[in-house]
Order: structure tokens, then sequence, then C-alpha cells
């Protein structure tokens, strides 16, 4: 059993590890439109070739250095990098020396979500702006703690749930907020994605060019396997969350901004493997519910992993209930809605199309996420940001709830307030880890 958040506290250093020292904190500054931003993008395997597409994509915006703990992954997108933009990209294995580098303004953090609390902290002390990757924690605990470090450093962070800049899925919000479908009471949330066994690969030596200590970072370090690195380690419990908190992060964040609601005060959850018998860990099926006694309203959420039906033609999105309708919101940028008894067809939209009021909208997406981000990062406005890191703390959160839920087997009563369960202190354990040597998230950050 992972220690007890009391005792975790007491042995957490304050500046985050021996092994590194924040800078010196430079002065938060407001960039003019004909000013460069330098980027480096954290985690260049998967979603950070989206982050580097992206950032090169944003007016005066350079991607600086990339950093990755596989050097054979960094050369490739050097590599690739230099073919399609025509210039040099620098490469690093050790995101804390990008932290030392004044010359970089802003950090892309799309590692293994282990890592995502911690170097946006350290990003935060070094005086760097953040764009990091869904799920913004690995555990609730660590999640406040982003929230505190941006806060206190006075940092632009922004989450990776690009559907919060979609015009589409605005429009679907505000209608709510109008009364549109009425009393708006219930939430789903559906993740059903094509996830295959991942089999069981056994143990490995470490490849060369691999930094596996700096890969493991803040988690426990097992020994090498492929079913860890580099993708699969969404499937274990010390490095991922299962698709609920990998995939599910942005429909969990859709439910809680549609019904208006942070965390919940009551959880439960059940499911399990029932087809591959592999090295995943987390549960391929998983249905958990969250209730809101206080506020009347619930969210119901739901992962299936293999041949599956889609719910009002949804497969990975969410759909809301109120008394006079429903809004079913399809993927990332667009909804439709359906009015009454016989579900007629009400207002629909898509972006890139006619809006609900005849009005053609801009793109959302990835870059029109970044887009914000780096407006806000400009102006050194927070206020201006879509997913700012107090969403990405609480989307992340109710993911973590589910999971806690179902690997208690029980009902869980939770204090939205403290952050910490009701007169229960095995499940209070598990809303935080215990962290390797050098590798801390800092009970004061």
């Amino acid at each position: 059993m992972e220690k007890s958040r009391r005792s975790f506290i007491k042995k957490t250093t304050v500046a985050g590890s021996a092994a590194f020292v924040a800078p010196t904190i430079v002065s938060s500054k407001v960039f003019g439109a004909n000013d460069r931003i330098n980027a480096a993008v954290l985690g260049v395997n998967g979603r950070g070739k989206n982050h580097i597409q992206s950032l090169m994509n944003q007016d005066n915006v350079n991607v600086a250095i990339l950093c990755d703990p596989d050097m054979n992954i960094l050369k490739d997108r050097q590599k690739d990098f230099k073919e399609k933009y025509k210039k040099d990209v620098a490469l690093e294995q050790d995101l804390r020396r990008v932290y030392d580098n004044k010359d970089i303004d802003v950090v892309s953090i799309a590692a293994p979500n282990h890592w995502h609390a911690l170097a946006t902290i350290w990003a935060c002390q070094a005086g760097k702006d953040v764009y990091v990757e869904k799920p913004g924690s690995h555990n609730i605990w660590e999640g406040r703690k982003m929230v505190e470090a941006a806060q206190k450093y006075d940092r632009i962070v922004q989450h990776g749930v690009q559907l919060r800049s979609s015009p589409a899925i605005q429009e679907a919000i505000q209608l709510m907020r109008d009364g549109y479908i009425g009393k708006v009471y219930m939430a789903r949330g559906l993740v059903f994605r094509w996830r295959p066994s991942i089999g069981d690969a056994g143990f490995s030596p470490v490849p060369k060019g691999i930094d596996y200590d700096l890969w493991t970072g803040p988690a426990p370090k097992r020994p090498f396997t492929k079913n860890l690195v580099h993708y699969n380690w969404h499937w274990h419990w010390d490095y991922g969350n299962g698709d609920v908190g990998n995939q599910g992060i942005h429909e969990t964040d859709l439910c809680m901004w549609g019904l208006d609601v942070g965390l919940p005060s009551q959880i439960t959850s059940m499911g399990g493997k029932f087809l591959w018998d592999d090295a995943k860990e987390v549960p391929e099926v998983l249905t958990s519910v969250y209730k809101y006694p206080d506020e009347g309203k619930i969210i119901q959420f739901e992962v299936r992993h293999w041949c599956t039906n889609a719910e009002d033609d949804a497969t990975v999105g969410n759909i809301f209930y109120g008394d006079k309708g429903i809004i079913v919101v399809d993927g990332y940028d667009k909804y439709k809605s359906y009015l009454g008894r016989d579900r007629t067809p009400g207002k629909s939209g898509e972006d890139g199309g006619p809006s609900a009021t005849g009005i053609d909208r801009g793109a959302g997406g990835t870059d029109g996420h970044f887009a914000n981000f780096i407006e806000a990062v400009r102006k050194h406005d927070k206020t201006i940001l879509n997913g700012p890191v107090e969403t990405a703390h609480l989307s992340s959160g109710l993911a973590h709830l589910g999971n806690i839920a179902y690997r208690l087997e029980r009902v869980l009563n939770f204090n939205p307030k403290s952050e910490s369960f009701i007169n229960d202190p095995e499940a209070d354990e598990m809303l935080t880890r215990n962290y390797r040597n050098g590798y801390e998230v800092p009970e004061l950050v």
C-alpha cells in the first residue's frame, strides 16, 4: 500500500529535490505581436508531434528544443523537423536542462501521465509558461500542487483539452446555460475506443539511447519492458490512469463544464478485464457514477474497449440530459440536440460550418487551443485561457476518483472542499503516491 498522505508530506522536500534546484524566477513579461516566443516540446513520441506542428503554426512562435528521454526518437523528430521546416532544432534528453535555458519562454508537455504534474511545477518555478497534455495530473494531490505553483509563480498554464477552444462546443455549453434543454441534471461521458490486447512482452534490457531512469522520473522504477515504453504505460497504474484518465479526460472535463460542477460527493465504479489475458493492470471496461447531492446532478461515465454500439451516433463524446431535451457532443467539434418526448431535432453545429445562428465559425482543434494559449502568454493574462490549470486539476481529479472507487470496490464519500475522503484513511492513501528520490512533488511548491 502506498504511503499515507500525512507520512508523505513529512518526508517530502520543499525545494523539489536535491537533483533539481529551480532557477531564479524570471519576471513576467508581456510579448508584443512581433516578438518571437521560443518553445520547447517535452515528449515527442506521440501527442508531442501534434504539439510541434501546432506551435510552429502560430505566428512568431519557434520550436527551439525537442526533449525526450529517448534519443532515438529525438533524432527521428529532428530529421522530420529539418525536412518540414527547413531549419535546425536542438535536442535534449533531460527536461531540467531545458528549464535552465533562459531563452525558452514556454514549454509544452506531452510526456507520460506520471510526469505531467512535476514537469509543470518545475516549469512554473523556472519562470516558463506551460501547455500540459491531459490528464493534468497522475493523482489528485499533485493536481492541487500544480494549481498552487501556477498561482504562486504567476504562470500561464493551459490544459490540453482542445474541445474547450471549439466554437461549436462553446455554443453547446451556452445553450445549456440559457436553458435550451431545460434543467440539466445529468451528463454521460462515453469512451468507446478500439483497444486490443497488448500481450505480455516480459522484461528486457533497456534499449540503447533511452535514459530509463529519467523516463521513470517520479514513478516507481520497474524492470524495463516494452509493455511500458512507449505507449502502453497508459494501462499500468504507476504510470497511467486507464482510458478514463487518457481519452476520457476530454469527456470528464466536458461533463463538469456542461453541468457547471466541481468534484463530487459520492463515487462508485465497477468494471474489469473480460477479454484479454495480457499485461494491462487497468480495467478495460469501466462504469463510474459521480453524484452531486447538493446540486441535484449526476455524472455517468463509461469506458468500453472493443465491439460495441454507439449512443446517439457517438462513440467518444458526451450526452447532456435536461427536462426539455438532450444535447449530444460527438467527438471534439460538433453537437446536435433533440427536444421533447418525440426527439424533435433541435439546434446543432460543427466547427467550420454554420452555427445555430447561421454564422460561420472558425476551426477549433489543437491549433485553436494553442492559439488561445499563445495569446494568453503574449498578454500575460490567464483569464483568456480556455483550459486553465484549475480545470486540469478537476477534470483529472474526476477520473482519479472513479479509479480509486474501482480499486477499492466500494462507494466512496468525498469532501470536495478538503479534497479528501470522509472517514476513509485507506482511500485517502490513494490521493497521492510515494515519489522517487530526486523527483518529489513538493508539499510547498
